[in-house]
């Protein structure tokens, strides 16, 4: 039996999530169908959004944080978060050979952003402990140690939102539908963590 999650509207949300919607519509322009989800729970739409708004204020690029949001939404299997990303990605200023690198889950051209996407995925494959190796390579790459608690922050945002997505079958907007995306190898179609 799938649960069914309502999508949210300012008149059917719990009022507590309605100002923070207000919030992401005013930010964003828009309110996307993971925070109408999010909004049944607003304890875990304010952790969201508050979350999205400090992995915002730290000092990784913008390109670089999307480097650790689609690498989480790849590895993740989010079929909702990578076509938002790739879009947020484009509007970062990424290149289009890295944008489509990130979707297939290949490696960067660039050093420092390839240092950046193997440790975010060694955090997610090891659970935390990505190991010396990979902690060196982003060291050397230009980081400093306190940009690795930087990318947990990004790390456990992506968490709500993939989780969320995966258990939620969240719809794409229709901002993003032209950039629908299905994990490479995965004949599934599942919409799995």
């Amino acid at each position: 039996m799938r649960a069914e999650f309502p999508i949210h509207d300012f008149e059917s949300a719990p009022g507590t999530s309605c100002k923070v919607m207000e919030e992401v519509e005013a930010d964003f322009g828009m309110i996307p169908n993971l925070e109408r989800v999010l909004a049944s729970s607003p304890e875990a739409l304010t952790a969201y959004a508050t979350l999205w708004d400090l992995f915002n204020q730290c000092s990784l690029s913008d390109v670089e944080k999307q480097v650790v949001y689609q690498t989480a939404n790849f590895e993740n299997n989010c079929t909702y978060c990578v076509p938002w990303h790739t879009l947020l990605s484009r509007n970062a200023g990424m290149s289009e050979e890295n944008v489509e690198a990130l979707r297939s889950g290949r490696p960067l051209r660039d050093e420092r952003l390839e240092a950046l996407r193997v440790f975010t995925r060694s955090l997610i494959e090891f659970r935390g402990h990505p190991g010396d190796e990979a902690m060196d390579k982003f060291l050397a790459a230009g980081f400093e140690p306190g940009q690795s608690l930087e990318v947990i922050l990004g790390l456990a945002t992506k968490l709500i939102s993939n989780f969320t997505n995966g258990i939620a079958h969240t719809p794409l907007d229709s901002q993003i539908q032209s950039l629908e995306w299905s994990k490479p190898g995965d004949s599934t179609g599942s919409e799995s963590l």
